[in-house]
């Protein structure tokens, strides 16, 4: 039978995700203990084994679908044939920035209630609550009305190259999307926005000469160059949270020529499709001053922004609601940084950060809240239990202890 969110089902939840803390923990330590950078395939092999062990003890089907220059992807469906083929799709990954051995400089450390460690914000503690939370529902025998569907990649810290395709396939058919990554800042945020992020290479073409002899024959792709960043980054936009920013260069010879060729390397960050597409039409319309270079402008926009369109603003509200039934004050918030999120967006109801809280992604001292683990875990399991935005029926009144809105960031 089809369970849903209610106040009972919200006490079931909290008390057997509390009852398995110690296990929770311990997951998510094993899984920061395998270290998974990007780039290395089979030291994320060894993290997806983990998680596809644990997925197949729950009764799903799980298949590993290959990756040419990555250690593929996960994909896990309940192996009992549904009635419906309706489903919800979760999505996390197990790579992270660390480079292999990170741990001997960077050790796994427990200290006033912070669990410290590469990759644990983001998002190995997610994953774990992701496992907890299917596990609480099938411990207590609640089926979510739509069909838990898992997708696992190993690529999104280097923008999912290989994994967005399938991640579009899986959108499209989605009632919505739950992005397990990092809650935003300490307050556990859940993101209702991200931007949308591009990378241009800007390429000045010039003519070599020698710079003592005859520097009036040559033309300077460095100097073009320089006329260009202060173009580009006169582009931001702080009030509407445009930013361009001229992050690499590169060029020339030797001191004692003139610079033949130059190279910029631009990173481009929007919250709107309006914005990209401004954007992307002023770095293309951008023209040469120095006489006798020209200029080559390659890349666009590799992830679209996660916007809070209609349908989007339903789901976090829904979430804002079961939050409550937990006694959560939940807020949302934007995030500069893009995730598969922004992907599944332009297919399905999306709501990203729903995994730990904590802080420090891709810094040193990343950490996570250990006693915020249980009351994330639970949230998730709850939010599963919910109807599609699309058909949502009246929920029975919320405890009077724990209804209280709170304040949307």
């Amino acid at each position: 039978m089809n369970a849903r969110a209610t106040p009972v089902r919200a006490q079931q939840i909290s008390r057997w995700v509390e009852a398995h803390r110690d296990e929770l923990v311990a997951f998510a330590t094993k899984l920061v203990g395998a270290e998974s950078p990007s780039v290395e395939p089979a030291l994320n092999a060894q993290v997806l084994q983990h998680l596809r062990s644990a997925l197949e003890e729950l009764g799903y089907h799980v298949r590993r679908l290959r990756g040419r220059n990555t250690a593929g992807h996960l994909l896990a469906r309940p192996a009992l044939r549904p009635r419906s083929r309706r489903y919800q799709l979760l999505i996390g990954h197990c790579d992270t920035v660390w480079p292999e051995h990170t741990l001997r400089t960077m050790p796994l450390n427990a200290t006033d209630g912070k669990l410290h460690g590469p990759g644990v914000y983001d998002t190995k503690a997610g994953l774990a609550q992701l496992l907890f939370a299917l596990k609480a529902l099938s411990a207590l025998r609640l089926k979510p009305r739509l069909r838990p569907v898992v997708f696992i990649n190993s690529d999104e810290e280097i923008g999912s190259p290989e994994s967005t395709r399938h991640i579009r396939r899986l959108a499209r058919g989605a009632d919505r999307a739950l992005i397990i990554e990092p809650a935003l800042g300490p307050e556990g945020r859940i993101k209702t926005a991200r931007k949308g992020v591009g990378r241009y290479t800007v390429r000045i073409r010039g003519q070599a000469a020698h710079a003592g002899l005859e520097p009036g024959a040559g033309a300077s792709a460095i100097l073009e160059l320089s006329h260009i960043i202060q173009k580009l980054f006169a582009m931001n936009d702080a009030s509407r949270g445009i930013t361009v920013n001229v992050g690499m260069v590169d060029g020339g010879l030797q001191a004692n020529v003139i610079a033949p060729e130059s190279t910029a390397v631009v990173d481009v960050r929007v919250p709107t499709q309006s914005d990209a597409e401004l954007i992307e039409s002023r770095i293309r319309s951008l023209t040469v001053e120095t006489p006798g270079t020209a200029i080559e402008v390659e890349g666009g926009l590799g992830r679209p922004p996660l916007e809070p369109t209609k349908r989007n603003r339903a789901l976090w509200e829904s979430a804002r609601e079961v939050a409550l039934l937990l006694g959560i004050e939940l807020k949302n918030g934007t995030a500069g940084g893009a995730s598969d999120g922004n992907t599944t967006s332009l297919y399905a109801p999306t709501l990203d950060g729903l995994g730990a809280v904590g802080g420090g992604a891709h810094a040193s001292h990343e950490f996570i809240y250990v006693d915020r683990l249980a009351e994330r875990t639970a949230l998730l399991a709850l939010l599963l239990l919910e109807p599609s935005v699309g058909r949502r029926r009246r929920r029975p009144p919320v405890r009077r202890e724990a209804d209280r809105s709170g304040e949307v960031g």
